[in-house]
């Protein structure tokens, strides 16, 4: 019995062994191939974020640079503090849970579309549904405003048809409709970059776990619940944290479009207005780093509720 166990035991080491150094070659090779592209990023990066982290511990105005001084975390206290932060907090936080909800589902239905179209269809399709992630946020912003305006547009005179929609209908009037306009822009540009990445999930899922669901009996709900959506969770997770941390410091639409005006502003553009237009460093620059440390967290709050082990040893 002991020989056995003494038999058994360096095994079991030499297995472990193994396992830990093959892990320990794909960190090296991992590192090789994505650590000249992560030290530029890093050298980019790292210094406009230390920057803004040192300007948001002084008050600091541009137009008189000889008054600046120390006040410690004073400028967070200020931001934290007003309502105005708190409210664009939310129109923020509001436009990306919708949005990325809603390119969620359409980007699957359209995923689901390529995955099974016809061999000479795939090329045709994937070219016509970036079209519009390939336009530039600008010119697609723009072309969205000059759709729901007032005296340029043509939506209202399409849909005078529907309650409440007239000639005299101001879209970029009220908070409501204005953020209507701000969302339905965004989803209609980004979608095909989700669906691009729910594409890539689906190509990853094994064939002969959906054949064999189908030989058990099971539906169309359950394979796509039980077997296809569970094999597409890292694809899903990569996907839902992209496009909301893009989503999260929106900025170009709501600029074009209202300029922030009947509280449809966003953490970005309050950042933006405080420090450019009032020439306020230091709260500008304490608005921007509250703004990243909220892209940290909802990156942290994705990683860990998907709970998915990127380097490809499955979920955990």
């Amino acid at each position: 019995m002991s020989t056995a166990v003494d038999t058994a035991a360096p095994a079991a080491r030499t297995s472990r062994r193994v396992v830990t150094e093959r892990a320990r070659g794909e960190r090296r090779l991992g590192w090789t191939l994505a650590g000249p592209a992560f030290i530029v990023m890093v050298a980019v990066t790292i210094y406009p974020i230390l920057q803004a982290i040192y300007d948001s511990l002084f008050n600091y105005r541009l137009t008189a640079p000889g008054e600046r001084r120390f006040v410690g975390l004073a400028n967070y206290g200020v931001v934290l503090s007003d309502h105005v932060f708190w409210r664009d907090l939310g129109v923020t936080a509001l436009i990306t849970v919708v949005t990325v909800a809603v390119e969620l589902v359409l980007g699957f239905l359209l995923a689901l579309v390529m995955n099974n179209a016809i061999r000479g269809l795939k090329g045709w399709l994937r070219t016509v549904i970036l079209i519009p992630y390939g336009t530039i946020t600008v010119v697609s912003a723009f072309a969205w405003f000059y759709m729901f305006d007032i005296n340029s547009g043509y939506v209202n005179k399409w849909f005078a048809w529907l309650p409440g929609i007239g000639p005299s209908f101001d879209w970029f009037g009220s908070t409501g409709p204005a953020l209507f306009v701000i969302m339905a822009s965004e989803i209609w540009k980004t979608t095909p970059f989700i669906s691009l990445l729910l594409l890539s999930g689906l190509a990853q899922v094994p064939s002969e776990l959906t054949e064999a669901a189908k030989v058990d009996g099971a539906t169309w709900w359950e394979r796509m619940s039980r077997v296809i959506l569970p094999n597409m969770r890292a694809a899903i997770m990569v996907a839902v944290l992209f496009r909301a941390l893009d989503a999260f410091r929106i900025f170009d639409n709501i600029f074009i479009m209202t300029n922030g005006a009947y509280g449809t502003e966003a953490l970005s553009l309050l950042a933006y207005r405080t420090s450019i237009g009032r020439l306020e460093i230091g709260l500008g620059s304490a608005v921007s780093v509250i703004l990243f440390l909220l892209v940290i967290l909802i990156s942290v709050i994705a990683i860990k509720g998907f709970r998915v082990d990127l380097a490809g040893r499955g979920v955990k």
